[in-house]
C-alpha cells in the first residue's frame, strides 16, 4: 500500500513511456524535441520524478495521436502525482477544488481528482451514504458528526466541496456509478427523521438515472467481505490498467494498484454486490425505510 502521489508518478511515467514508443521515439529524440535533457525524459517515465502539466503538454504534442480526453486525464494526473506543490493549472482551466487548498488535506484533493477524471466508480459503503448521493442537509449533518467542534464556515465549505463533487454524475459523459450500500447505511439517522428521509428519497430518485446502479447489502446476508472496511475502485478511460482502489482511513487514504490488489478487489466487490439485492428490490427498500423514518417521526 503506498500514498498517491508517489504512485501516480510512477504510473503517469509509464504511460508516458507507452506513448513515447508509441509514437517512435527515443527518448533522446524526444528531449531534443522539448529541449530537455536525456536525463530529465528519464526520470519522468521512471516516476523519480513529477512533472507540471504543461510539461506534460510538451510531451503529447511531441507524440502526437493522443486524444482529448486521455490528454485530460494525464494531465490531471500530473497534479495528484505532483502532491502538495502540485499547480492548480491543468491546461483546462483552474480545477474548482483548488479553491479549497487551505481547507482540503492533499489526499482529499488527490482523491477529487482521480474521480473527476475517471470513468466509472465501483464503490462499497458500510456506515455512510456515499458523498456523490449524499443530499445537502445530510452532508451537513454527517461533516458536523465526524468533525466536531469545526467552525460553521469550514462546515458550509466542506458541504459545498461535498456537493461540487456531484457534478461528475452530470457530466458528459457522466461518470459510471455502482454502489453498495450496507443496510446500516439506510437505517443511521444522521440528522434526524427528516433529514434521513429526504436522504432516502434522494437515493431512491438517484437510482433511476440510467448510469447509476445501487443495491442494498441486507442484513439477512450476515457476515460478508465487505466487513473489513468501506472501498472504492476507480477506472479509466483509454489507459490502460489506470485502475486504483482507495482505502480511506482516520487519518490518511492508501491507494493500491498492483494487479494483484486490483484483481482481489474487483473480485471481492462482485462478490458483494451478488449478494446485495437487485437494483429494483433495492429502490423498494429505500422506499419502504423511508417511510417508516416519516411514520416514526410523526
Amino acid at each position: 500500500m503506498q500514498h498517491g502521489p508517489a504512485v501516480r508518478r510512477r504510473k503517469l511515467g509509464e504511460e508516458l513511456r507507452a506513448l513515447r514508443d508509441r509514437s517512435g521515439l527515443t527518448s533522446g529524440e524526444a528531449a531534443r524535441i522539448v529541449g530537455w535533457h536525456q536525463s530529465k525524459i528519464s526520470r519522468i517515465e521512471t516516476g523519480r520524478s513529477g512533472v507540471k502539466p504543461e510539461d506534460v503538454r510538451l510531451l503529447l504534442d511531441a507524440y502526437g495521436g493522443v486524444g482529448e480526453r486521455e490528454r485530460a486525464l494525464l494531465e490531471a494526473l500530473s497534479v495528484s502525482a505532483a502532491g502538495p506543490a502540485a499547480g492548480a493549472d491543468t491546461g483546462r482551466g483552474r480545477q474548482w477544488w483548488h479553491d479549497y487548498r487551505g481547507l482540503l488535506p492533499q489526499e482529499y484533493r488527490d482523491f477529487i481528482s482521480l474521480e473527476a477524471g475517471a470513468r466509472s466508480a465501483r464503490t462499497v459503503e458500510l456506515s455512510v451514504v456515499p458523498g456523490l448521493l449524499q443530499t445537502p442537509a445530510y452532508a451537513r449533518a454527517v461533516t458536523r458528526a465526524a468533525l466536531g467542534g469545526l467552525p460553521e464556515p469550514k462546515v458550509d465549505a466542506l458541504v459545498d466541496v461535498r456537493l461540487a463533487r456531484q457534478s461528475v454524475l452530470r457530466a458528459d459523459p457522466p461518470l459510471e456509478l455502482d454502489a453498495v450500500l450496507d443496510e446500516a447505511v439506510l437505517r443511521r439517522q444522521i440528522g434526524g427523521p427528516e433529514v434521513m428521509a429526504e436522504q432516502l428519497w434522494h437515493l431512491v430518485d438517484v437510482a433511476a438515472l440510467p448510469h447509476v446502479r445501487l443495491q442494498v447489502l441486507p442484513f439477512s446476508v450476515g457476515g460478508h467481505l465487505g466487513l473489513t472496511g468501506p472501498f472504492v475502485i476507480f477506472s479509466f478511460p483509454n489507459i490502460a490498467d489506470l485502475d486504483v482502489v482507495v482505502l480511506d482511513h482516520l487519518t490518511s487514504s492508501l491507494y493500491l494498484e498492483r494487479k494483484e490488489d486490483l484483481e482481489a478487489y474487483g473480485a471481492a466487490f462482485r462478490t458483494i454486490q451478488s449478494h446485495a439485492l437487485p437494483p429494483q428490490d433495492s429502490s423498494e427498500l429505500i422506499s419502504g425505510i423511508a417511510g417508516s423514518v416519516i411514520a416514526d417521526g410523526a
